[in-house]
């Protein structure tokens, strides 16, 4: 079960952000963190800039896949969280 969660994107792209378009840049790349809970409630948690994460409804984003060579750069990008 381990490697199948390691599948799972970890970033997204904002689709919409009626509800929250001060907090939520429309096609602006997220970082996820893992919540099966919120998960089950139809919600992810998306980390902002500051590194804070916050909870968003999921169907305001597009999953999206990035390849492994590719995955630790993007990773890198995300300042100041990191991990």
């Amino acid at each position: 079960m381990g490697a199948m969660k390691e599948k799972l994107p970890q970033y997204a792209i904002c689709i919409v952000n009626n509800d929250y378009p001060a907090s939520l840049e429309l096609h602006k790349v997220y970082r996820l963190v893992p919540d099966e809970e919120a998960a089950l409630d139809g919600d992810v948690r998306v980390i902002h800039e500051s590194g804070e994460d916050y909870l968003y409804p999921a169907d305001y984003f597009v999953l999206i896949m990035v390849p492994q060579e590719k995955a630790q750069l993007l990773r890198e990008s995300f300042v100041p969280y990191s991990t």
